[in-house]
């Protein structure tokens, strides 16, 4: 069976131009779980897919019957398909887009099972989002037999891609797989070649804290440019945070790229609330997300918000920064990385 690395696919960096941006919209489910949360949602997810409109065209997937009432919210210039949903993560359940130097778009399905089986997860109709949306984009799929999901890597689209061992390695999703064999796995995927593993995620994203995926890489840390990492930073050492964060800013400061650089790493301080919704917040700034000469980033009414975006400005200088309020996204377990998955322009040479 042939893969996308042997076929000459790579994942694209996210700064690279985009033909689109793919989201879905919240329905009912167990995560929003009565019509006020669900509403609250709606309204959450509706400015970050406006915002993205604004450098780029915007496709939702909605559950049947569900496209007038998103249209209400989301304007004309946001376009509308309907399938069957269980929640609203595109990151997680949409495909991971490739492209080859030949103008050609490819797409990975991998297997996903409601992020560890979690109790609160349903995924019945959001394992075969990723073919769906693939389809509509009229890309090659491959299938994977890994369980993962979009928001537990991050490319440098030169060989690199960030990993947590609580994810491909945890026994929730890939019970059995060796450390070898989920690199390997994900390497033929993605067209990488070097993964730098972190141990972990946030305290907030593992149970007992709410809705969460057992460690993401996507709030943790990510590529701004190649050799340049974001890595999320707890200043306040009464967040378990703290050290957690002060760890794997550690583990990428001593790593190497596939090409051999020495990462430089630009630690963006946390919001400065420590608790939400009566556990450990897991506000990060670091769960942004890049589209055609835009950044649009996490915002949390904090003191940190001006702080943040003023080091994106710097990382991003010729690309408009846009902070919409995250905190209702972040409550249902995700921020608006977790929300959005680009669709790369096919390219050539």
């Amino acid at each position: 069976m042939t893969t996308p690395a042997a076929d000459g696919f790579r994942m694209p960096a996210e700064w690279t131009p985009h033909e689109r941006t793919w989201m879905a919209w919240p329905g009912p489910n167990d995560t929003f779980a009565d019509d006020g949360e669900l509403a609250a949602a709606r309204s959450a997810w509706a400015p970050v897919a406006r915002t993205v409109r604004r450098f780029e065209p915007v496709t939702v997937v909605c559950g049947p019957g569900q496209s007038a009432a998103a249209a209400a919210l989301l304007g004309p210039e946001v376009d509308l398909v309907e399938r069957d949903l269980d929640d609203a993560w595109m990151r997680d359940i949409g495909p991971t887009f490739l492209t080859d130097d030949r103008g050609g778009l490819a797409a990975v399905d991998w297997t996903f099972n409601g992020w560890g089986a979690q109790h609160w997860a349903r995924w019945e109709h959001d394992a075969k989002i990723a073919a769906h949306v693939a389809d509509l984009a009229g890309a090659r799929t491959y299938a994977s037999r890994l369980v993962n999901e979009g928001g537990a890597i991050h490319v440098d689209g030169e060989g690199t891609v960030l990993l947590t061992e609580t994810v491909q390695l945890g026994p929730e999703r890939n019970p059995g797989w060796t450390r070898e064999e989920a690199e390997a796995e994900v390497h033929a995927m993605l067209g990488t070649r070097k993964a730098i593993w972190l141990p972990r995620g946030l305290t907030g994203d593992y149970p007992p804290h709410g809705y969460g995926t057992l460690g993401h890489v996507d709030i943790v840390a990510a590529f701004a440019a190649p050799g340049v990492v974001v890595a999320h930073r707890q200043p306040d050492p009464a967040h378990p945070d703290h050290e957690v964060a002060e760890e794997v800013i550690g583990i990428l400061r001593a790593a190497t790229d596939a090409r051999g650089r020495r990462l430089e790493v630009v630690d963006v301080p946390a919001p400065t609330v420590l608790e939400a919704d009566g556990h450990w917040a897991d506000y990060s700034y670091i769960n942004h997300y890049l589209c055609n000469g835009g950044v649009v980033l996490c915002a949390f009414d904090d003191p940190r918000d001006a702080l943040a975006a003023d080091i994106f400005r710097r990382l991003f200088p010729d690309r408009a920064v846009t902070l919409v309020d995250a905190r209702t996204i972040f409550a249902g377990g995700g921020g608006i990385h977790c929300i959005t998955q680009q669709q790369p322009k096919p390219r050539v040479g």
